[in-house]
């Protein structure tokens, strides 16, 4: 059994016009395991997470999933292309774009449908996934009528009915409360020790440090600058900064110079020089 789910090969992108947004990116994230992308706005998060879905196609380099290179004419196969999506859940930073059926149960059941499973087995899904979510109270409900929080949570119930072994969820806590977002995290973490690969792309750095999770590093450069455990990379303070995830400003009190660092997840420190 391959142990690497995900292989990324000196991988770089362009978008015509625009010029690289990806550059020389080599990463594997192995069966099981929880790898947070992190970057700055721009960095190319959204872009990688494309990549990985097969959305769009590397420039140059190859991608690798559980072993077998995906190339855009592979998916000229119906069967084969039929064959990734069913391995792959994708759930998007904009949740509007899942959301187009007419009630909630329609787009918890979307996925199965269109897998062609029988009756019996979409609604047990769909059911035993409302019931995950806590959504079971909203399935008669038109997705246009619900908050955020609620829009995110039927966008990842569409994503979870198909039972994909592959999860890459693109800004998943944005928006959201703290109440929701603590409960995105534990699902997050539930669906990791059920066996699921996750990849998750965000910009929010308390996300990684929750989830203990594995950490790629994106620098402006949209060249990936570390590997490595959470708790080391968000703790380096030189390299967010050179990442441009956080910032520093100093002033000057009694003669002293104090200097401060902020991060996109509040993190306040005091240095003085």
């Amino acid at each position: 059994m391959e142990d690497i789910a995900i292989k990324l090969d000196a991988v770089s992108f362009s978008y015509e016009g625009i010029g690289g947004v990806l550059s020389n990116i080599s990463l594997e994230v192995k069966r099981g395991e929880v790898m947070a992308i992190i970057g700055a706005n721009g960095s190319g998060k959204t872009t990688l997470l494309n990549i990985l879905d097969s959305l769009i196609f590397p420039s140059s380099g190859r991608y690798l999933f559980f072993g077998e290179e995906m190339r855009e004419d592979l998916f000229k196969d119906a069967a084969a292309a039929r064959s990734f999506r069913r391995r792959v859940g994708y759930l998007f930073q904009d949740v509007d774009v899942f959301l187009f059926s007419p009630t909630v149960f329609d787009e918890l059941a979307y996925a199965p449908l269109h897998l062609g499973l029988e009756r019996g087995e979409i609604e047990e899904r769909v059911w035993s996934v409302a019931d995950l979510l806590g959504i079971r109270d909203l399935m008669r409900r038109s997705p246009d009528t619900l908050s955020m929080g609620e829009k995110k949570k039927v966008a990842m119930g569409a994503v979870l009915t198909a039972n994909p072994e592959v999860l890459l969820l693109d800004e998943p806590t944005a928006g959201l409360d703290g109440r929701s977002e603590a409960f995105f995290v534990e699902l997050i973490l539930s669906l990791n020790k059920g066996g699921k690969t996750l990849v998750i792309a965000t910009h929010d750095l308390s996300i990684p440090l929750e989830l203990d999770s594995k950490v790629a590093l994106l620098g402006d450069d949209h060249s990936l600058l570390a590997v490595g455990p959470a708790s080391r990379i968000v703790e380096d303070r030189e390299l967010l900064l050179r990442a441009n995830l956080i910032h520093e400003h100093g002033h000057i009190h009694r003669g002293e110079i104090h200097r401060h660092l902020h991060a996109h997840f509040g993190m306040h420190v005091h240095k003085d020089d």
